[in-house]
């Protein structure tokens, strides 16, 4: 993956779990990176760890669900490291689990913003960027849920379907001119994500038992490899990492490689 050195990356949702893994194995590739998320003590940190590596990284507050503080953050990345080549749009909640009829609607339509608005502002503000620059990446961190329908899941299964059409729209229109975008499910991974799953006792991923679900490690390399030329043939669509093909390609472990894979 030498040819991602020089390139610079934003991850969102970047103080913890998968999109704090996404950033450091890109740092790892040589890839400066922005951290944003609304935790900035944590995105702090792990920016600070990623430098004393040899890696560049820097950390900044925003909330996806508002398009002027991802707009922010696309200039930030182009005023600290030159450019913007890479944008993981991984920022999520699951949260609040209820069915329908018991749900809040305010925290409800909370999830949506962050889940769906937030792809749609990453990819609103992040585009005219790359299209100066002729080229650039946009991985939508999907699910299994974008597709199916999963009890107490309203939510994140109807904005994650959203993202998903947002992929193949991004695709369809930008494709042609330099700019990739795929859509990448990460299966179930072990994140805090799955302490609320586990404690609402809805659906039958509240009752999967915790050393089944992946070290964010794992399909964080899927998406750097995702950001390599090797992967173009996958844009537009949404990729998993129970597919084996995937996991030899990004180059994981043939343990994992050969293991049985799903979740969402």
């Amino acid at each position: 993956m030498g040819e991602l050195k020089g390139k610079a990356a934003i991850v969102t949702g970047a103080s913890r779990g998968l999109g704090a893994a996404a950033a450091r194995d890109l740092a790892a590739q040589g890839v400066a990176v922005l951290l944003v998320a609304r935790t900035v003590a944590d995105i702090e940190t792990i920016a600070r760890e990623i430098e004393s590596a040899g890696g560049r990284a820097a950390a900044m507050p925003c909330d996806v669900s508002k398009y002027d503080d991802v707009a922010a953050a696309v200039a930030r990345c182009r005023e600290r490291f030159g450019r913007l080549d890479i944008l993981v749009n991984n920022a999520g909640l699951i949260e609040p689990i209820a069915r329908l009829a018991d749900s809040d609607p305010d925290a409800w339509c909370t999830a949506a913003d962050v889940n769906y608005k937030g792809v749609y502002h990453g990819l609103r503000a992040a585009i005219p960027v790359m299209l100066d620059q002729g080229k650039g990446v946009i991985v939508n961190i999907s699910s299994g849920a974008a597709t199916g329908t999963l009890e107490g899941w309203s939510h994140y299964n109807s904005s994650k379907a959203a993202a998903l059409s947002l992929t193949r729209c991004a695709d369809a229109e930008y494709r042609d001119l330099g700019i990739r975008v795929v859509g990448f499910s990460p299966g179930t991974v072990a994140t805090g994500m799955q302490i609320a799953i586990k404690a609402s006792g809805l659906n039958p991923v509240s009752q999967l038992d915790p050393s089944v679900h992946r070290d964010p490690a794992v399909p964080a390399r899927v998406i750097t490899w995702l950001c390599t030329d090797d992967a173009a043939q996958y844009s537009g669509v949404d990729v998993s990492i129970g597919d084996e093909e995937i996991r030899r390609r990004a180059g994981l472990p043939e343990t994992i490689i050969a293991s049985a894979s799903g979740g969402t």
